[in-house]
């Protein structure tokens, strides 16, 4: 199956925390970053989620925020550091892909934003996901 989802980052279940309707599951990447995904526990049970159970998280590109600067005082579990690698703009929106360890992201974020963060190729930045914009899938 082909998806629009650009962020397709495999790794391995670590963990899988179960309720009466959401489950959360642990994620070691590829890379060695350690993720929250927030799913229903129909999912994680249809899924077969296991520790150690091989997944791809998939992260839509516009669920992508990033900082520059130290984050702190966020509900915001999922912290990737990373490195632009290079920025996309268009009207109003821009693309900016984001090297981080074993990969690669694409945050869809506002032209203002990339201007007012001064986002260029080589600028670090942290990339936050919300664990429930983070979605799992198995071979």
């Amino acid at each position: 199956m082909s998806l629009s989802i650009r962020n397709q980052i495999p790794g391995t279940v670590i963990s899988v925390s179960t309720g009466t309707v959401m489950a959360t599951v642990k994620v070691r990447l590829d890379g060695g970053q350690d993720i929250t995904a927030a799913i229903t526990l129909e999912a994680a049970e249809a899924l077969g989620l296991a520790a150690g159970s091989a997944v791809q998280a998939l992260i839509k590109s516009t669920e992508v925020a990033l900082a520059t600067g130290a984050v702190e005082g966020l509900s915001i579990r999922n912290r990737i550091p990373g490195t632009v690698e290079g920025v996309s703009t268009g009207g109003a929106m821009a693309g900016v892909k984001v090297s981080i360890a074993g990969g690669e992201l694409t945050a869809a974020i506002t032209k203002d934003a990339v201007n007012d963060l001064e986002l260029t190729a080589g600028s670090p930045v942290t990339a936050l996901v919300k664990s429930t914009e983070i979605s799992l899938a198995t071979a």
